[in-house]
């Protein structure tokens, strides 16, 4: 029913998207055609390791050795800045930086590769006339717009001098190098807390880029790059956790993030919530991840959906559904809004600009793919993200893991089922058409009516150490058969137990509630249990029996049954555990409208 988060139990299948560069060909006859007239047959290095008006740039190139590929076969487009707005100092200040990170980070992670040389080179190469202004992808993956006279924010000295591997341009001064949303998280001290995750060896990876990579030959039958380039991903921008491509230059995002100090108080508030017991499956590796993706998830926001006029309203989340037939299969219900924040959210959060709203009082900085929206004050409420309702549908499958078994006759010794279960459809002439959640419910109907029956219930993706509503919803007889006998309307008498893990991964189990009776011809909700901790956390777990059940069972005595007082059939529309505090759920509630009508939403009762 909801949306699993762990990414210790999903296998992930990311498909990088390819850059698209601006050239069709690194074939200099291909590309120019009469624009060749004039070409220089010196290399591009020698061209500005000559001129005397490059020699600060030329003193950076050469000192982070990509003189051997601007000297290479391998064609480019160089945007110098010449000595008049690149001084020798500033020269020295790169190469200082260039060396002390040399040997202590990869190459393709220097700070002064990615954002000074790599972002005044292009793959392949670019001539502009009177009439260009077209977007150019230089080799750290930035895009920069390109006119007659202007590189970036940058003004052209000299235009379109060919050489035999490729065309320089000389600009007045560096070009602004701009970080992604994700680059940006390990730029700025306030967000260290954040940047440990995000850069976390088990979710941060490199992808090899051969087409912008610079060959420098073959060896034993395999090219060797004389400069390899990588861009940077990470499994957290997948579909299932925040679905948004931070580090592309393609699309648009902002991004809310705590400062360190409200991180840890975040990660204290959270860390209980996701306990696993002792004996689960990478357990530290969950206990550490589970809080932290908690904070992040429903942070990211794609500009594309959200305009400014939407905003005034609403804010929706890359992980928001805003189609209402899908909210129910990632949700458990078609009305809820998780990730949503203002309008029709599941909770009462104010408008995303209000007072008390989620961009309200952040700090924004400019990226070149959207801002980070910096807080030490978090407006994001759990109940509108990760800690969500529990719906379980009796009639979904996998819902239910066994039913009660007896001997059925003396011939057949074997055990066999003492009910059958038959899910039952609400139409929509039926008087109860509405009432029922997603108008569905199982009929356990007795084959051997002897004896007591019973089913179990799976619970899955359960928080520990906070408190839950649990309710048991049934229906009655007349939603299936407006013409149902006295009999058949008879009430229930039912027994729930409630089983779970302790810390050290043995099942218990707690009677929640005996001898419940439920009234006839309504939607009875009934409370199981008011404010229920489970002590160990199921949160984002794949499993074939979860840890968490709940154990219905009817509790008619034979002089009940006989005298017609009760029924040992079973009607059970769902189980449900709705966060403690934020609803209070009743019959008359949940009967008013639970379809949705755009206006009513019944989880809000106060």
């Amino acid at each position: 029913m909801m949306k699993r988060y762990s990414i210790y139990n999903k296998v992930i299948g990311l498909a990088l998207v390819a850059l698209t560069f601006m050239a069709c060909s690194d074939t200099w006859e291909d590309h120019f055609d009469k624009q060749s007239e004039g070409m220089n047959d010196a290399s591009l290095w020698q061209a500005i390791s000559q001129n005397s008006n490059l020699s600060n740039f030329a003193k950076v190139i050469q000192a982070c050795g990509y003189d051997k590929a601007l000297n290479s076969s391998q064609v480019f487009t160089v945007f110098a800045p010449t000595n008049d707005h690149f001084s020798v100092q500033e020269a020295d200040e790169l190469i200082a930086a260039y060396n002390a990170e040399k040997g202590k980070v990869n190459e393709d992670d220097n700070t002064i590769i990615k954002e000074f040389i790599q972002n005044h080179i292009a793959m392949y190469n670019h001539s502009i006339s009177e009439l260009s202004k077209d977007s150019l992808t230089m080799m750290n993956g930035k895009k920069t717009v390109l006119s007659s006279s202007l590189f970036g924010e940058n003004s052209i000295l000299t235009t379109n001098q060919h050489f035999k591997n490729g065309v320089l341009f000389t600009i007045d001064g560096k070009a602004q190098y701009f970080p992604t949303v994700f680059e940006y998280l390990r730029k700025d001290a306030d967000l260290d807390s954040v940047r440990s995750f995000f850069y976390n060896e088990h979710f941060y990876r490199k992808e090899f880029m051969p087409e912008r990579s610079v060959p420098g030959g073959l060896e034993n039958g395999k090219t060797v790059y004389l400069d390899s380039v990588f861009v940077q991903q990470n499994d957290l921008f997948d579909y299932s956790f925040l679905d948004a491509e931070l580090n592309t230059e393609d699309s648009t995002y902002w991004m809310v993030v705590p400062t360190n100090k409200e991180w840890k108080r975040l990660i204290e508030e959270y860390q209980p919530y996701f306990n696993y017991d002792d004996q689960v499956m990478f357990r530290d590796s969950l206990t550490y991840t589970n809080p932290r993706l908690g904070i992040m998830l429903g942070t990211t926001f794609s500009r594309t959906l959200n305009t400014d006029a939407h905003l005034t309203d609403s804010a929706l989340s890359t992980l928001a559904v805003e189609r209402y037939e899908s909210r129910k299969y990632t949700f458990g219900d078609n009305n809820l809004h998780y990730y949503q924040f203002g309008g029709r959210s599941n909770v009462n959060t104010q408008k995303p600009f209000g007072s008390n709203g989620i961009f309200t009082g952040t700090e924004n900085i400019e990226c070149s793919n959207g801002q980070v929206m910096k807080t030490d004050n978090w407006k994001i409420n759990k109940l509108n993200t990760f800690y969500q309702w529990i719906i379980i549908e009796a009639e979904e499958q996998g819902s239910i893991q066994e039913v009660s078994k007896a001997e059925i006759s003396n011939t057949n010794k074997e055990l066999e089922p003492t009910i059958s279960t038959v899910t039952r459809r609400v139409m929509n002439n039926n008087r109860f058409y509405g009432k029922i959640w997603d108008d569905a419910f199982v009929e356990f109907e007795p084959i051997k009516s002897t004896v007591n029956h019973s089913v179990l219930f799976n619970i899955r993706n359960v928080l520990s150490n906070i408190g839950y509503d649990i309710y048991l919803v049934t229906a009655p007889a007349l939603a299936n058969d407006s013409n149902a006998t006295e009999v058949q309307r008879l009430p229930m008498k039912l027994k729930c137990t409630i089983n779970y893990h302790n810390q050290q991964g043995e099942s218990e189990k707690e009677l929640l509630q005996n001898n419940l009776v439920t009234t006839p011809d309504e939607v009875n909700y009934l409370l199981l249990a008011e404010d229920y901790k489970f002590p160990c956390s199921s949160w984002g777990l794949t499993e074939a029996e979860p840890q968490i059940s709940l154990l219905v069972e009817t509790a008619v005595s034979p002089r009940e049954q006989s005298i017609k007082k009760y029924t040992r059939t079973m009607m059970i529309d769902c189980i449900m555990l709705v966060p403690h505090g934020i609803s209070n759920v009743d019959e008359e509630r949940f009967t008013v409208s639970p379809h949705g009508d755009g206006d009513t939403y019944y989880w809000l009762k106060k």
